[in-house]
Formats: structure tokens, C-alpha cells, sequence
């Protein structure tokens, strides 16, 4: 799978090289990150990029169908819906493992998909400064279709502020600087020269929303929205309007695609780069082979929730069934080949959906352990964040 800049890669690498690396990233984060930085890119032959390609557009397809769409209503529940939404979602990721083929090689296995931005911004910078102090050849590229660094910004720049002036627009979370991905709405500020505003800082008057900068509250015309719900609930947040309200701003993503495109098309996907799902309340009986599925709550982030090791005794137990899938498990395959050695690599593919839905950019993450997260794997070496590159 890897591209053959894998052996000069770890041939000319040094923990010198690493340090100097990280040091130059956490200073434009203004600290140490939260999550950890692994030691190499991912180096994908033109071929294996090509099936990831193939994956992603074949996996997307079914979001151009307007009847595909209108069955993703039922996974927004009616207390939590919120007006005023667009036809599609901006921003659109999948998560691919890589595993081995029955047929020998490599093969992409949809692990999951989100309606829900990532970090679009902070990938940039990491390949920026991965570019900076290591040799990575100019033939290489972790863009797609025929974009480049300089395109990709102006069309993410573009596609945050829209028609309005940055100032606005706004990144909107809970507690940004407790963030984990607080470095890239630091990312995002710099690109496209909007600010980052905690949800409990926004007022309301009227269908309005408003922040405060230099004394002035400035309107809110545009919401990068980050707040994932999940943690609004468990934290049990309270702020100046609700995401019910009818309100006078556009969103991107508008909430609803948050739980529309989600493990929730799962058991709705069919194809051999999607392994079998099901929504847990809908099985009569459990697989015979229970060993070989994980369970997944639904629209939990970052791994929560998340059971590898299924019994019969832990299906049982849960209470909220209709919120839970079952996946049968992928294999990922030990494909990174590093001085730790044989490592696990999962890879996003992210989108940009204007006119149609546009694959621009990547994001990787590598393990030597059972969850991928970027919140996992903090104590081994070369695992963790990355980028993949593909000629």
C-alpha cells in the first residue's frame, strides 16, 4: 500500500528532526497539544490512493439522492431538530480503515462518517510544518482533485466566510480553549480572519444572535458550528438562545446533519468498502458470532461509548437500543511499516460540498492499539495524528 518513500523516509529520519517538528506545532498552539503527533506521514502508492478515491466517491453517491436523504429525517429526534435547514452539509467525512484484502493487499473499510467539520484547517499546518523538517518530495501531495495548497485555503476560506465579512462570522464551541482541536480553530482564525466564541458568550434579540468584540456586539451571520451535542447535554451547558430557535444565521454545518450523517447511515450503506451494520432495536436475534462485531453508540465522538469486546450480557443491558448500531469488526492490517514496527492506520477523507460534494483533503491517525482516537495511544511512539501523501 505504502508508496515506496516509505524506506527513505524512516532511513533519514531522526528524533531531532521530530522534536523540532512538534516544538514548531505547539507554538502556534501556544502549548503542548492534547493529542499526539505521530512521527511519519502515511506514504500511499497511486494505486491504493486511487481505491481510497474510489471508496469515498462510491460511499458519498447515495447522499445525491433526495430519497436517501429524506430517510436520514428519523435520526434527528423531534426535541432536538432545528429549523432552517439546508439541502446538504458543507463539510462531509469518511473514515476508512485500511485492512487486508481476501484477495491479497490492502482494501479501505468505512469505519465511520460524519456530517460534522474537522480539522480542515489544522491539516493544513501539519503539512506545512511536516514539509518544513522533513523530506517530503514536491511530487507528493495530501490534496485532491487537482487542488493545491494555495486553492485549498481559498476555497476554505471561501466556503467559511461565504458573502459576509469575517468579522461576521464566527467558530462557535463549548469552552474552545479546553479543546482538544483548540489549535486548529486557531488554524481557522488565521485562514479566514474569524474569531472563535464560546456558545455562552453569544447574545440574543430577536431571531438575532451577536458577539461582543471591543465593547461592540457585532451580528452573527455565519455559524462554523463545533459544538457537538453530546457534550452539550452531558455538560448540561446553559446559554442565551437554543439551537431550536428560528434564528437568522446560516450554519455549517446546520446541526440536524450532525445526527443525519452519522453511524447512523451505517446499516443504510451498501458496499463492499462498508462492512454489515445494524441498528441494535431492529434485530430479532444477535450474530452467532458476536466476537466478530463492535458496538457503537450512535452520536457519541472520539471512540465514547464504544464497546470491542461484545457479549450477549452487554447487548442486553443496554437500555436506549434504538441509539446503538452493531458493525461487524474490520481487521485492520499492521500496514505502516515503522521502527516500532507493523502499525495500524485509519484515513479520513474530507469534502467540501458546494454544488457537489468535492474531495479536498485527508487526515490520518495511527495505532498499535485498539482504538484510533486521537485521545488514545498518548504513551507509544510513532501512532497518533498525521496526514497521508499520495503522488
Amino acid at each position: 500500500m505504502e508508496h515506496a518513500f516509505r524506506a527513505a523516509f524512516n532511513q533519514n529520519f531522526t528524533q531531532e528532526a521530530y522534536d523540532a517538528f512538534t516544538k514548531d506545532v505547539f507554538a502556534v498552539a501556544g502549548g503542548e497539544l492534547l493529542f499526539r503527533l505521530c512521527e511519519t506521514p502515511l506514504f500511499l502508492s497511486q494505486e491504493f490512493s486511487d481505491e481510497l478515491v474510489a471508496a469515498a466517491t462510491e460511499l458519498v453517491a447515495p447522499f445525491l439522492d433526495a430519497a436517501f436523504l429524506k430517510r436520514l429525517d428519523a435520526a434527528v429526534p423531534p426535541d432536538l431538530y432545528v429549523p432552517n435547514e439546508d439541502a446538504h452539509p458543507l463539510f462531509l467525512q469518511l473514515d476508512f480503515a485500511v485492512a487486508e484484502s481476501p484477495n491479497g493487499g490492502y482494501i479501505p473499510q468505512l469505519i465511520e462518517l460524519q456530517g460534522f467539520p474537522t480539522l480542515y484547517a489544522f491539516q493544513w499546518l501539519l503539512d506545512s510544518k511536516i514539509r518544513k523538517h522533513f523530506q517530503i518530495p514536491d511530487t507528493l501531495t495530501p490534496y485532491f482533485s487537482g487542488l493545491n495548497e494555495q486553492t485549498y485555503l481559498e476555497l476554505l476560506r471561501r466556503s467559511l466566510l461565504g458573502d459576509a465579512a469575517p468579522d461576521h462570522v464566527v467558530l462557535l464551541e463549548i469552552e474552545p480553549q479546553k479543546q482538544k482541536t483548540m489549535i486548529d480553530f486557531i488554524c481557522t482564525e488565521q485562514v479566514a480572519g474569524i474569531k472563535t466564541v464560546d456558545l455562552c458568550d453569544v447574545i440574543k434579540r430577536g431571531r438575532k444572535l451577536f458577539y461582543k468584540s471591543g465593547g461592540k456586539e457585532i451580528p452573527i451571520e455565519r455559524i462554523y458550528n463545533r459544538v457537538i451535542f453530546d457534550e452539550l447535554v452531558k455538560k448540561d451547558i446553559q446559554f442565551g438562545f437554543r439551537f431550536q430557535d428560528d434564528l437568522d444565521v446560516v450554519w455549517l454545518n446546520h446541526p440536524n446533519w450532525f445526527m443525519k450523517i452519522s453511524k447512523y447511515c451505517l446499516p443504510l450503506l451498501k458496499s463492499r468498502y462498508a462492512p454489515p451494520a445494524f441498528f441494535l432495536h431492529a434485530l430479532d436475534a444477535y450474530p452467532d458470532d458476536l466476537e466478530n462485531y463492535v458496538l457503537k453508540p450512535l452520536f457519541s465522538f472520539s471512540g465514547a461509548g464504544v464497546e470491542v469486546d461484545v457479549t450477549k450480557d452487554i447487548l442486553d443491558a443496554v437500555a436506549d437500543r434504538e441509539n446503538y448500531i452493531l458493525q461487524r469488526k474490520v481487521t485492520y492490517a499492521p500496514a505502516v511499516q515503522t521502527p516500532e514496527g507493523g502499525t495500524k492506520v485509519e484515513v479520513r477523507m474530507m469534502f467540501l460540498w458546494h454544488e457537489k460534494p468535492m474531495l479536498v483533503n485527508n487526515l490520518v491517525r495511527m495505532s498499535r492499539g485498539k482504538l484510533l482516537g486521537a485521545s488514545y495511544n498518548r504513551d507509544n511512539t510513532w501512532v497518533g495524528a498525521s496526514i497521508a501523501y499520495h503522488p
